[in-house]
């Protein structure tokens, strides 16, 4: 299987950001050492703010949107530079889709057959959503099943304090939405919650 493909396998998932915005925010997410961001389509105006981001920071990070539904979402994110494309559900049709087109699809997923038919569509790594819904035990069985090395991600209620307890049950990272980024807050909270999700990869990975 194709391994996650940046340092950190952290996305720093900016959910209702805002295009005049985005590239102070995303300075912060990269110095901190942040390197794979999604901006959700349903945000304002997410074809300028992706356009932006990827043009100053797609040479340092994996930029690319989420909540895609169909084809042609998948189609304008390619068009604005996105090279990550993220599901909050599993359709198949669309993973072939955009993985023939060459974008890296992190599927959303909550069962083993939903699993199976996004790595069968082609996923590149899965995304179990909503993550605390099903909880890490769900996670250690799936991983049973699932093919050894497959990018697996938690998202959805994933925190500093929580963030390893889901690597340990064998989640390869996590997306990390409102405890990373509010839409409104200010940079230097950004900076701040960035920073502290950094620490814990670090201490739950030593």
């Amino acid at each position: 299987m194709r391994p996650w493909p940046t340092a950190l396998p952290l996305v720093a998932i900016l959910r209702g950001i805002q295009p005049h915005e985005a590239i102070a925010h995303c300075e912060v997410l990269v110095d901190a050492g942040f390197d794979a961001i999604e901006i959700p389509l349903n945000s304002p105006e997410w074809p300028a703010s992706i356009r932006a981001v990827a043009a100053r920071f797609g040479a340092q990070a994996l930029i690319g949107g989420g909540t895609v539904l169909n084809a042609t979402q998948a189609d304008s994110l390619l068009a604005c530079g996105g090279k990550l494309m993220v599901t909050p559900n599993t359709r198949p049709a669309l993973i072939e889709h955009a993985v023939a087109k060459g974008l890296f699809v992190a599927a959303g997923f909550a069962t083993a057959s939903e699993a199976f038919d996004a790595i069968d569509a082609g996923a590149q790594a899965l995304k179990l959503f909503p993550a605390t819904t099903y909880g890490t035990g769900h996670v250690k069985a799936l991983r049973a099943v699932l093919p050894a090395g497959l990018p697996l991600l938690a998202v959805g209620g994933i925190t500093p304090a929580n963030l390893g307890e889901w690597l340990k049950a064998g989640c390869s990272g996590a997306g990390l939405g409102s405890d990373l980024y509010k839409p409104g807050q200010d940079v230097a909270r950004t900076r701040q919650c960035a920073l502290a999700f950094v620490k814990a990869w670090r201490d739950a990975t030593a």
